[in-house]
């Protein structure tokens, strides 16, 4: 068994040498071709003195050279670090400073961008590792390493590092390839970008099976009636993905004019999947089994459901029952474990898939990772998610909502705090509150009202613009409204339940 993520390639090329390992922009790599090539970028970062523990920026859409890259850094030993190319660079610089990258590997057109994040980090592109010998090499990292670190919204305006250990992602990894029957014959599609926790299956669950990583052009991911056609075109067997891309599918995607016999297996994960378009997609495809994922990104997947044939019905789809390797417990307010059907308590997780913590956080950590409340002859820390849940008869789990101002909008996770603080950046903004507003087919769309200090003229597209230079596409309001005053609790604080209701 492999106990550390890049032995997944090894291992892969070792067995199955000529298979399709990844397949993007019109052409392939075999297994054997990526771990040479991973080899390559290992020796190039080990040539600039790059040391176990070391965090290496990944700033590249998925492809190819940025899975090579990806298992490049880990053979050198080093934690990777994706960074998002669309993401403002205020907030990309943060990243960079907040792990303290000693490198940033990119591909050529990115060059620039990335010297303007550098802050010390060195810039390699794939093809600096051209001349450098494929042979493998040494083995430089134990399981409890780091192997990446994800950065998600957070609550105080900053974005947080979800640490994960190789450990803790092969957990995950071991589970998912069975859990979806990976083998060698299929191709797996994930349109998550790679700093989005759902693309840790198709990048190493794929390996794993020996199985194709089919890579989904940029300019299909938008347009529903393209992915069909890629998705027949491509033979995909195996897509994952958030509800709200699946929902597009459904509606705009006019599936009856596809061939898409050979998609056996759709997962979904990273938001709740409204019931009327789940029982739409699986009525067109009717032969693929339906998976239900959940888990955040500090414990990777952790409870899951596969939804029976026809049983999309009025209510939400449960989140299920923990995965192998993993127990999760409900906690009623007044602390005691929920044990009986229709009993409410917030979701909490144990096992080896858990985050090591946040980076450079330790207090936000501990706030999260907590004393076992029901383990008390020895030390044990479980996640508390946030998320309140029911306990159904036959066992599984029900997601009712977020117990704190943390949102879902196309499957991120969105603190509204850090939208709000991006907001106050601007200075003729003196309040600011942001709503979340149900979306048919998005799950959720931001509202953001705000109050002026009266300095000038403020327009919606001045607030938006301002917005798109802190935050991602997916954190930037869909709706700006002004007002005179926000309403106030007695308290003196926002009425945010007034501002919802009117």
């Amino acid at each position: 068994m492999a106990y550390l993520l890049q032995r997944l390639l090894t291992e892969a090329a070792a067995r199955r040498p000529d298979r399709p390992a990844i397949a993007a922009d019109g052409s392939q790599l075999t297994y054997a071709e990526l771990d040479q090539l991973s080899n390559k970028v290992a020796r190039a970062l080990l040539r600039l003195g790059v040391a176990p523990g070391d965090r290496v920026g990944v700033l590249a859409a998925k492809s190819a050279d940025s899975v090579a890259g990806i298992y490049g850094a880990l053979k050198a030993g080093a934690c990777y670090v994706p960074l998002d190319p669309k993401a403002p660079a205020e907030r990309l610089s943060y990243v960079v400073r907040d792990c303290g990258a000693a490198v940033i590997l990119t591909d050529e057109t990115r060059k620039s961008q990335a010297a303007a994040l550098a802050q010390g980090a060195a810039i390699v592109p794939w093809t600096a590792a051209a001349t450098e010998s494929a042979g493998p090499c040494e083995e430089r990292a134990i399981e409890t390493d780091l192997a990446y670190i994800l950065y998600t919204s957070g609550s105080t305006g900053t974005p947080k590092g979800v640490m994960i250990s190789h450990r803790n992602s092969l957990t995950f990894v071991e589970w998912a390839a069975a859990a979806a029957g990976l083998t060698e014959r299929d191709r797996v599609c994930s349109p998550a970008p790679l700093h989005f926790d759902l693309s840790v299956f198709d990048v190493f669950a794929t390996c794993h099976a020996t199985a194709c990583l089919a890579v989904l052009p940029d300019g299909a991911a938008t347009f529903p009636v393209s992915i069909a056609q890629w998705l027949e075109r491509e033979r995909i067997s195996v897509w994952y993905s958030v509800p709200s891309v699946l929902t597009l599918l459904a509606c705009f995607g006019k599936l009856a004019q596809f061939d898409l016999s050979g998609l056996r297996t759709v997962i979904f994960a990273g938001e709740v999947f409204p019931p009327k378009y789940l029982a739409r997609l699986m009525a067109e495809l009717p032969r693929a089994r339906y998976l239900n994922w959940y888990g955040p990104t500090e414990t990777n997947v952790c409870t899951a459901f596969e939804v029976p044939q026809g049983g999309a019905g009025a209510g939400p789809v449960h989140i299920g029952k923990a995965c192998a390797n993993t127990e999760v417990f409900a906690v009623r307010g007044e602390g005691g474990l929920v044990s009986a059907p229709g009993e409410e308590g917030e979701l909490y997780v144990r096992g080896p898939s858990l985050m090591r913590g946040y980076w450079g956080q330790p207090a936000k950590t501990r706030e999260v990772l907590v004393p076992n409340p029901f383990r008390t002859g020895y030390d044990e820390l479980v996640y508390r998610t946030g998320d309140l849940v029911t306990l159904e008869p036959d066992g599984n789990y029900a997601y009712l909502g977020r117990r704190d101002a943390m949102v879902k909008i196309r499957g991120y996770r969105v603190e509204l705090g850090e939208v709000e603080a991006a907001l106050y950046r601007h200075p003729a903004i003196r309040e600011a509150a942001v709503l979340p507003v149900p979306d048919e087919l998005l799950g959720s769309r931001l509202q953001a009202v705000i109050t002026t200090d009266g300095s000038g003229e403020v327009s919606r597209e001045d607030v938006l613009d301002h917005c798109r230079q802190w935050l991602p596409g997916y954190m930037v309001p869909d709706v700006v409204e002004f007002r005179e005053a926000l309403p106030r609790t007695s308290t003196g604080k926002v009425d945010r339940v007034g501002l919802a209701g009117q």
